[in-house]
């Protein structure tokens, strides 16, 4: 009897577990998904001439589902090792990096505000190093799936310099 409820019992966390791993990685690529339903389509990006360097719209509407997965899964891996009460900023980080990459494309792709873009990729990266510092202390895997989102933070803020001369 008591192997039969131990077993329950694993069971049980195991199933927790896993509902709250679907949770932590479907908001954040949720909200990334309905914002690039929503503002994703670039007119204004699409006709203007680029520099060969310039990745397709499609291309970083994927990279950014991507990094929303990255995160959401190291923020998961953090949380379920106990970093989110141990290292007591790295929740407000991560909330904080999520409201900043869900801003990119309304401000590029709509409303061609390209220099306030460039402060909110900044502000991003710096949002998402310091969660790399914190992800870094909880869980190393945590810390190295936050390294691409870093590239791509870099990256869209690159693009909304370049943007501004063009």
């Amino acid at each position: 009897m008591a192997s039969q409820t131990l077993h329950d019992t694993k069971k049980s966390q195991a199933r927790r577990a896993l509902r709250s791993l679907a949770i932590g990685i479907a908001v954040p690529f949720t909200l990334t998904l309905t914002i690039i339903i929503l503002f994703g389509s670039g007119r204004k990006y699409n006709n203007i001439s680029k520099p060969f360097w310039f990745a397709p719209l499609w291309f970083i509407h994927l990279a950014l589902l991507g990094s929303s997965f990255f995160m959401g899964l190291a923020a998961w891996l953090v949380w379920a090792d106990g970093g989110f009460q141990r290292e007591t900023d790295a929740l407000s980080l991560y909330i904080a990096h999520v409201s900043l990459s869900i801003v990119w494309h309304p401000l590029v792709l709509i409303m061609g505000v390209y220099w306030l873009a460039l402060i909110s990729c900044l502000l991003n990266f710096g949002t998402l190093f310091m969660c790399y510092l914190r992800f870094r202390q909880v869980n190393p895997f945590a810390k190295d799936l936050a390294k691409p989102c870093l590239a791509l933070a870099m990256y869209l803020s690159l693009v909304s310099f370049k943007l501004m001369f063009i």
